[in-house]
C-alpha cells in the first residue's frame, strides 16, 4: 500500500513540476477569498484517485477538492489526500508545497507518504515501521528546552478566522523560542519536524488531508501531535500541535488556553487578555490623535536663545536619542 501511494504521490509531482515551469500560463480559480485551487491541484488530484482505486477498487477516497465523490463510500479503508497542499506558493512560484497522501483503517492512520516535489524527497511511514525521508531513518529533533527551538506555524488567511487570538498565540510563543517560521503548506511542516529541521508546529484552522500525512510522519519519528489542549484525536478538531515530547507539552502548556477544548477559566483569560489588548489600543489611537500644543511666546524665545548659544553650552546637547 505504501509503495502504491509513493508511486501516486510521484505521478502527481510530475505533473506539479511540468506546470511549474511556466506557472504563470497555469488557470487559478478562487474557493473564497485568499483560498486558492488551480488546474494543477485537480489534474494532480485526479492522477491520485485513478492510480489509488485501480490497485484498490473497493477503498474509499477523501480528497480536497472533490470530497468523497470518488471510491467506496462505506470502506474501512480510506485515502485522505491533498494533491498540492501550498497551492499559494505554488501560484507565486514559491518553493514550498507538496503532495500528501495518507490511508485511514478504521479511523486510524496507518501509511503516509508527503512528496516534496521542488527537492524531490519522500517522506513516508507505514504504522509501527518508522518514518524516512527516501531511504534514511528519520527522528524528531533533540532539543528539550523551548527557547532553544525554531517553531513552524501557519497564518490565518480566510475570512472569519480569528486572527486577534491567533496573534496572541503567536506573540506568546515567540517570546519563548529561539525563532518562528511561516513556510505555508502544513503537511511539509510536519514532516520536517519529523525530521528534526524544525521542533515544533502549531496551527488552527486546518483540515484533516492537511495533516493525515503528517501525523504519522510525526509519531513514527518518536514525536507527539494532537490539538491545543494535548488530546491525540485531533484530525477534526482544525488546530494542531507537534513536536518532540518535551516541546509538544511546552507548547500545549502555552497554547491550550486558545483551544476551543479549553475550560471555562482558560477562555475567560483569554478573552480578558483580548479585551484588554484592544483597549490599550484604542489609548494608543486616542494618544496619537491628540492635538499638538502650539508653541507659546516663552517656547520661541527659548529656542531662539538656544539657536544663538555658543558651541559648547549646555543649550546646544541635544536630546538623547533614547
Amino acid at each position: 500500500m505504501l509503495n502504491v501511494a509513493v508511486k501516486a504521490a510521484r505521478a502527481a509531482g510530475a505533473l506539479i513540476n511540468r506546470a511549474a515551469l511556466d506557472v504563470e500560463a497555469v488557470r487559478v480559480s478562487l474557493k473564497q477569498t485568499n483560498d486558492f485551487v488551480t488546474e494543477v491541484d485537480k489534474s494532480a488530484e485526479a492522477a491520485i484517485i485513478e492510480i489509488l482505486l485501480t490497485a484498490y477498487p473497493d477503498h474509499g477516497i477523501l480528497a480536497e477538492e472533490s470530497g468523497s465523490e470518488h471510491g467506496a463510500k462505506d470502506s474501512e479503508f480510506v485515502w485522505i489526500i491533498d494533491p498540492l497542499d501550498g497551492t499559494t506558493n505554488f501560484i507565486h512560484g514559491f518553493p514550498f508545497y507538496c503532495v500528501s497522501i495518507a490511508l485511514s483503517v478504521r479511523g486510524k492512520i496507518e501509511q503516509a507518504v508527503v512528496y516534496d516535489p521542488n527537492r524531490n524527497d519522500i517522506y513516508s511511514a507505514s504504522k509501527g515501521r518508522g518514518s524516512y525521508v527516501n531511504d534514511r531513518r528519520i527522528r524528531v529533533g533533540k532539543r528539550t528546552r523551548l527557547q532553544e527551538c525554531l517553531i513552524s506555524t501557519g497564518f490565518p488567511y480566510r475570512p472569519g478566522d480569528k486572527l486577534k487570538p491567533y496573534l496572541n498565540m503567536l506573540g506568546e510563543v515567540m517570546s519563548q523560542c529561539a525563532g518562528v517560521r511561516r513556510p505555508g503548506a502544513a503537511a511539509l511542516d510536519l514532516a520536517h519536524v519529523a525530521a528534526g529541521y524544525t521542533d515544533g508546529f502549531f496551527e488552527t484552522g486546518l483540515q484533516p488531508w492537511d495533516v493525515a500525512a503528517g501525523s504519522l510522519l510525526i509519531t513514527e519519528a518518536g514525536g507527539l501531535i494532537g490539538n491545543f489542549t494535548g488530546e491525540s484525536d485531533f484530525m477534526d478538531h482544525s488546530e494542531c500541535v507537534a513536536g518532540n515530547p518535551r516541546i509538544y507539552g511546552q507548547l500545549v502548556g502555552t497554547l491550550g488556553k486558545y483551544s476551543k477544548f479549553a475550560g471555562a477559566g482558560d477562555k475567560a483569560s483569554v478573552r480578558q487578555a483580548l479585551s484588554g489588548a484592544e483597549d490599550e489600543t484604542a489609548a494608543s489611537g486616542n494618544e496619537e490623535a491628540a492635538p499638538v500644543a502650539k508653541p507659546t511666546l516663552k517656547s520661541r524665545r527659548v529656542k531662539a536663545d538656544s539657536a544663538a548659544a555658543p558651541v559648547g553650552s549646555a543649550a546646544q546637547v541635544p536630546d538623547a536619542p533614547f
